[in-house]
């Protein structure tokens, strides 16, 4: 049963606090719950009051009708009314703008309900001094000006540029006042001024027109003008964080929710800035936003995260669209709950008026561990064993089996080979080799994570002797390094602040650069520092200290200043000129108060044996990418600390949960859903997994350039060994950039492939192969077809399958031989081989 939070459960009926019936109230509390108190059914209005201060200010209403547990928007369908209009008026979409100072009530009427706000008005006649960086750049970011498709591109439109989403003041500043000789502002007459010309549309602009004059934004930008082009004062109060009403909302489909967005400034002054935010939906397709804030619900059931930015700071509002017909409380109290897991994804699809899909059948579970654990077929005789199995915990031991068997390090190595792998043009091959044996040691060793990422970060010695190094052979510069250090292991992609402030995030230049900074004394000696791709050794060392060689600091590109190593979201630290900035960077990023370590590798393992991650993609952590389960992934990541970083126990946890085990068949309730977990998603299988599999079924060993006979493609420790079949299904190319990037699409190269590649005729023709071996054989024409399919899927043939296959035998012209290739020819080439079911 959940804890309620007292005022939470003061909503609820004293009748009905504890009826198990109402698990699915206490379940959308969070999106039902406002950000305002609010009494009993009928309607409220946020805010519960207004104060406007100065002829510009503003405040736009949300009206929402309450209805027991339901909330709805009422916004645009109220009618209003001022009791003053001397003193505030207030438009048919609910905002209210000042008249004359004084007090009035508005009375908002909706659906035979009503409700009404005290406005206080005062300053109606004297208008707010308007300065560059608190008023002028927001309009242009509002109105895309600075955006990346106009002036905001890297040389700008048609010979005005500026900074991207105003992340430069100055530049900008000095682009429209300076530039040009001037002649985009004049303030003797503003109206002449080109700035506001071609944003109204009376000079030619390829951006079309974007003011209207008269607008409040065009006064803002012509007193501006006016006022001689003033700069906001340093000691103006800042822009501290900006708030979105409603925070979270459910919505029917097709329903309108309006939002609301305030500002809050350093002196404790707050201002709605609705008109002058920017909004954008992660997902449109089931809430689209309007420029003025108006989301709209799609006609199909799903969720998004309607981002609203103002300045340099966002906040997110995150919309639930449920199927339309409720479901009973009682079936999801019934579902069963293998761990922790399944509470909190039945929860979420409760929320959704979700059904989640059947249980998944011993072979399907099967066949589907032994390639999400180990990345490698059964035989047919462990798919007989199991399926006669009678043991209740069979499913339990056979993950315990498999996550001891050797195949598991090698599989999962081979998953982080692909984030790790340096080029070997670059490094060397002996380097590379060294490096992923390493890897592969670790993962033998079921090394704990947390230790596995302190020995990468802190990797000191030789590229020859200590395979970590090699991760700072490939990589050299301190801003390579920020990038891939915070978006592997910290899930927070920098990329964009190393040139601008983020613009769907909280990160700007200071953050980067000093983030930065911890590797700007790495120290290197060697033949391989003057000649990186000859393939020599290299050695890597703490440099600008006492006694020490090579490194340098880090400095601020546009300020020219000497950055401090920082932590994100952290202070910067006072450390010592012998003291390696990456044991302090390596401590901060495993801490157990590091608010990504953890959530980043459970979304990331999820996401392996899950099919999608519960944020995705899965190294993009972050407000305006929010996770589709909250409270799934801090529970994943706080379990995963408790058992001490052991990810073979995480792997464990996901598996035996009830959730992992449902089937992929959708039901009528669940075959839109594409990540809540309702059922289990399909997944193309890795390359190397195909390529093992083809030549386990085919029983012909595949063989690999610098690697011993009899190896798997999951062993193989270099891209540099050529392969077709691997280049066909999409390993990485660790000359292209992304380097580590792999296609998990299916392509028409791949059908080609499996269905005319010589190397696949010669394995399932071979005459030392499987198709050989069963003709040869005494089992009868329906035996081969039992063998084959549970070489092929894990399973026995259906009876409507296995006569179609006997069939085959009995063709004119078909020999034993030749029918049983066409057979497994045929079962290579289906969706059921190549995709995990």
């Amino acid at each position: 049963m959940l804890n309620l939070l007292p005022a939470a459960r003061a909503y609820l009926p004293p009748s009905l606090r504890t009826m198990r019936s109402l698990l699915f109230t206490l379940a959308v509390l969070p999106f039902v719950c406002a950000a305002q108190a609010r009494a009993a059914d009928g309607l409220s209005v946020f805010p519960s009051a207004v104060t406007l201060d100065g002829t510009g200010a503003r405040q736009q209403l949300i009206v929402t009708e309450t209805n027991g547990t339901a909330l709805t928007d009422r916004t645009g369908e109220a009618g209003y009314r001022s009791s003053a209009p001397g003193v505030v008026v207030v438009s048919p979409s609910g905002l209210v703008t000042p008249v004359g100072d004084g007090d009035a009530v508005i009375t908002a009427t909706a659906r035979g309900a009503s409700a009404t706000v005290p406005v206080k008005v005062r300053n109606a006649g004297a208008a707010a001094p308007v300065t560059f960086e608190r008023d002028v750049q927001p309009i242009l970011t509002r109105y895309g000006c600075n955006a990346g498709p106009c002036h905001g591109k890297a040389r700008g439109q048609n010979g005005f540029q500026l900074s991207l989403l105003a992340y430069d003041n100055d530049f900008d500043f000095q682009a429209i006042t300076a530039e040009a000789r001037g002649r985009r502002v004049f303030p003797a007459n503003p109206a002449f001024s080109l700035l506001l010309r071609k944003a109204t549309g009376q000079a030619p602009h390829g951006g079309g027109k974007k003011l209207t004059e008269g607008s409040p934004e065009y006064r803002a930008l012509a007193t501006w003008i006016a006022n001689g082009t003033p700069r906001t004062p340093a000691n103006a109060p800042r822009l501290e964080k900006v708030t979105v009403f409603p925070e979270s909302r459910l919505l029917a489909l097709k329903a309108p929710q309006q939002l609301a967005v305030t500002a809050h400034y350093s002196d404790g002054r707050t201002q709605d800035v609705t008109n002058l935010a920017q909004f954008s939906s992660s997902e449109s397709v089931y809430a689209a936003v309007g420029a003025a804030g108006e989301v709209r619900a799609g006609p199909i059931p799903g969720e998004a995260a309607v981002m609203a930015r103002f300045a340099e700071k966002f906040a997110v509002c995150r919309v639930l669209i449920p199927l339309p017909k409720s479901v009973d409380a009682a079936v999801y109290e019934k579902l069963p709950r293998n761990n922790f897991i399944d509470g909190l994804v039945w929860k979420k699809l409760q929320q959704l008026n979700i059904t989640p899909s059947e249980l998944a059948t011993d072979a399907q579970f099967h066949r589907r561990a032994y390639l999400d654990v180990i990345g490698r077929l059964p035989t047919p005789d462990e798919v007989r064993a199991f399926l006669a199995d009678r043991e209740p915990k069979k499913r339990e031991r056979l993950l315990d089996a498999l996550l001891e068997r050797p195949e598991y390090a090698d599989f999962w190595a081979n998953k982080w080979t692909d984030l790790l792998r340096p080029n070997p043009y670059h490094t060397g091959m002996k380097a590379t080799y060294n490096f992923d044996q390493w890897i592969r040691k670790s993962f033998r060793e079921n090394k704990p994570y947390d230790r596995f990422v302190r020995e990468i970060i802190t990797a000191n010695g030789s590229t020859f002797t200590n395979g970590a190094a090699v991760f700072y052979r490939n990589r050299r510069e301190p801003d390579e390094l920020t990038t891939m250090v915070s978006q592997l292991f910290l899930g927070v992609r920098l990329d964009c602040a190393k040139c601008h402030h983020h613009p769907f995030e909280v990160w700007g230049q200071d953050d980067f650069y000093s983030f930065a900074a911890f590797f700007g004394r790495i120290g290197r000696s060697g033949i391989g520092i003057s000649a990186p791709i000859s393939g020599s050794e290299e050695a890597v060392f703490l440099g600008s200290g006492t006694g020490r060689r090579g490194g340098s600091t880090v400095r601020h590109p546009l300020t020219g200043k000497e950055m401090t190593p920082t932590p994100l979201l952290g202070k910067p630290l006072d450390l010592s000129p012998d003291r390696d900035p990456r044991e302090a960077l390596a401590e901060w990023v495993t801490a157990p108060e590091n608010p990504f370590f953890a959530k980043v590798i459970a979304n990331r393992v999820w996401a392996d044996l899950m099919g999608r991650g519960i944020v995705d993609p899965v190294d993009d952590l972050r407000a305006t990418n929010p996770a589709s389960n909250p409270e799934l992934l801090d529970a994943l990541a706080t379990d995963f600390r408790k058992n001490k970083c052991d990810l073979k126990s995480l792997v464990r946890t996901i598996c035996l949960s009830h959730a992992y085990q449902l089937s992929t068949t959708p039901n009528d309730r669940n075959a839109s859903d594409l990540r809540n977990y309702s059922r289990h998603y399909r997944q193309r299988l890795r390359a190397e997994v195909l390529l093992d599999m083809v030549s386990d079924v085919t029983g012909v060993p595949e063989r690999f350039e610098a690697m011993p006979a009899g190896s798997r493609a999951v062993e193989v420790w270099t891209a540099r060994s050529q392969s077709v079949f691997l280049d066909s299904f999409g390993r990485p190319d660790p000359n292209q950039d992304p380097p580590c990037e792999r296609t998990a699409d299916t392509t028409v190269v791949q059908a080609l492939h499996l269905m005319n590649s010589p190397n696949l005729y010669r394995k399932v023709t071979s005459d030392e192969g499987r198709c050989a071996e069963l003709a040869k054989g005494k089992k009868t024409p329906g035996e081969i077809a039992d063998e084959l399919y549970l070489l092929a899927y894990s399973r026995l043939p259906t009876e409507s399958e296995r006569t179609k296959a006997v069939k085959r035998f009995e063709k004119p012209g078909a020999t034993r031989r030749s029918a049983t290739e066409d057979l497994l020819w045929a079962l290579i080439n289906t969706p059921e081989f190549v995709f995990n079911d």
